[in-house]
């Protein structure tokens, strides 16, 4: 909304244009800085200091949202928040916190209970959001005599993130080596090797689904946020925000979707699909929606489309030691960031060159991207079949 504010132009596509070009360079930015910092906290987490990967990041979270509060307040050019992204890859960003979070996750769980726990994590994660999105346009919108629009939002969330800071540093109490993951090492040292996690291909073909789906997923929705606000949906903050609520009740959807589809034995493989088919149509949809009415029915057409990201995450955790879920979390993160500098400037070039004709036709790019990322997990999938067959076999 600040840069929709800043680039403001009676010509739509002008403005369009100005806006997904600054979207882009900082995605781009966003996306690069964390690369390095990211794999050397994983390497700390991994050797047992897991507040690392959580607190580093969270201070580079403090510090950037700070500095957009400062932006607001004195109102200093668009340009200086491309120091955003920056600050917040340095010190590891998303990719380095969430990585270090489903690390968390992962060796205090077992293999039985961990695609169920991973997605408990996003649901919390998720509820936070619908509430801070439902909240947030309103927020927005509020501002005083020497206040500008955004400027209570922003105080908000700089406090939210120096809470969530305190609470990391003070409060979370976790062990050098969770004693689950410790338990799974010392069986796999013992000889009691499983063959499909030690199953290089699996990963692969795991890394290249993953890979594929957050291509369909971030640039979709990347140019949705644009898509939005130009005519003929033409949102306000209001608007924004309550669609971003509507982003964030996917995690209880998807959530509910893994408990349902976890008591009925569905395959962790069989659920990735089914929430990449559920993606695939909600956006194929979302490219032909003209009202808003039309646009939350294309969302609730996504309703399972979050279970396929943790589940690839829990299913790459049964393939490696317990030692090095950060590295392996953090490396699938960090794979998507440098897939994502090559797709992010190709979805807005074909956006931006579409505006005119049909600017739901990057919709339709990210539903083929997911179909394409349903290959590998279907291979996963029979290739683990065989190997159950074959293991239970050998032990019978």
């Amino acid at each position: 909304m600040v840069v929709k504010q800043r680039c403001a132009n009676p010509n739509r596509d002008i403005e369009q244009q100005a806006i997904t070009n600054f979207n882009m360079v900082f995605n781009m930015v966003l996306k690069f800085m964390p690369i390095v910092p990211a794999i050397l906290l994983a390497r700390a987490g991994d050797k047992g200091y897991r507040k690392v990967p959580i607190v580093v990041p969270l201070v580079g979270y403090f510090l950037s949202r700070g500095l957009l509060l400062l932006d607001i307040l004195l109102e200093w050019p668009l340009q200086v928040l491309y120091a955003v992204p920056v600050i917040h890859g340095l010190c590891g960003g998303f990719a380095s916190y969430w990585a270090g979070v489903m690390a968390l996750v992962s060796v205090s769980s077992n293999e039985e209970e961990r695609s169920v726990r991973i997605m408990r994590t996003e649901l919390v994660y998720g509820i936070a959001g619908f509430f801070g999105s439902l909240s947030s346009g309103h927020l927005f919108d509020l501002y005083t005599v020497g206040l500008q629009q955004g400027a209570i939002l922003s105080s908000l969330s700089v406090l939210l993130y120096f809470l969530c800071l305190l609470y990391a540093l003070f409060f979370l109490r976790i062990d050098l080596f969770s004693v689950p993951g410790e338990r799974q090492e010392r069986r796999e040292s013992a000889g009691i090797i499983n063959h499909v996690a030690r199953d290089k291909i699996n990963i692969a073909l795991l890394f290249v689904s993953g890979i594929l789906y957050d291509i369909a997923v971030a640039g979709g929705m990347e140019m949705l946020g644009a898509y939005v606000l130009k005519d003929p949906l033409n949102w306000g903050a209001t608007e924004v925000g309550y669609g971003n609520a509507a982003g964030s009740l996917l995690f209880i959807t998807s959530f509910l979707g893994v408990k349902m589809f976890t008591r009925c034995s569905v395959r962790d493989e069989s659920m990735v699909m089914i929430g990449m088919v559920s993606f695939a149509t909600g956006i194929y949809f979302m490219a032909f929606v003209t009202t808003t009415p039309m646009y939350f029915l294309a969302r609730t057409v996504t309703l399972f489309a979050l279970i396929p990201m943790p589940t690839i995450r829990s299913l790459l955790s049964k393939q490696v030691k317990g030692t090095s879920y950060g590295m392996t979390f953090v490396m699938l993160q960090l794979s998507f960031k440098l897939a994502s500098l090559v797709t992010t400037p190709i979805y807005t070039k074909i956006y931006q060159a579409t505006l005119d004709t049909f600017p739901g036709f990057v919709f339709i790019l990210s539903s083929i991207f997911t179909v394409l990322s349903m290959i590998p997990i279907s291979f996963v999938g029979c290739r683990s079949a065989r190997q159950d067959g074959y293991e239970r076999i050998q032990g019978n």
